[in-house]
């Protein structure tokens, strides 16, 4: 079983991991509005190439992670749900982030 320390740890390092994840999309999105490329222009870039596969699959982890993570923390604090439940929930969370993110990148890259 994990423990609360471990979950800590994870929801941390994911959020060490998203930092400068988020800021390379946010300058990507910036990038492209700027130059006024359009979503075929963008998907033409991206698809088939290794290196956004792995940048938005990290994403898309990190992601998976670090939200049900804080959701948990928010569900145990504010609700009278018990743990089994809250944690039932974050888990089936953290599938669907997985399984939606994934169906993205998989769509562009």
């Amino acid at each position: 079983m994990i423990n609360g320390r471990q979950l800590y740890l994870a929801q941390r390092l994911s959020a060490v991991l998203l930092v400068p994840l988020v800021l390379i999309h946010l300058a990507l999105i910036i990038i492209a509005v700027r130059n006024g490329l359009s979503a075929a222009e963008i998907l033409g870039r991206t698809r088939g190439s290794l290196l956004w596969g792995v940048f938005y699959t990290l994403f898309v982890l990190a992601v998976a992670v670090h939200v049900p993570l804080g959701v948990r923390n928010v569900m145990t604090e504010w609700t009278r749900l018990q743990p089994r439940v809250v944690d039932a929930f974050c888990l089936l969370f953290c599938l669907l982030l997985l399984i939606a993110g994934m169906r993205a990148v998989f769509a562009v890259v």
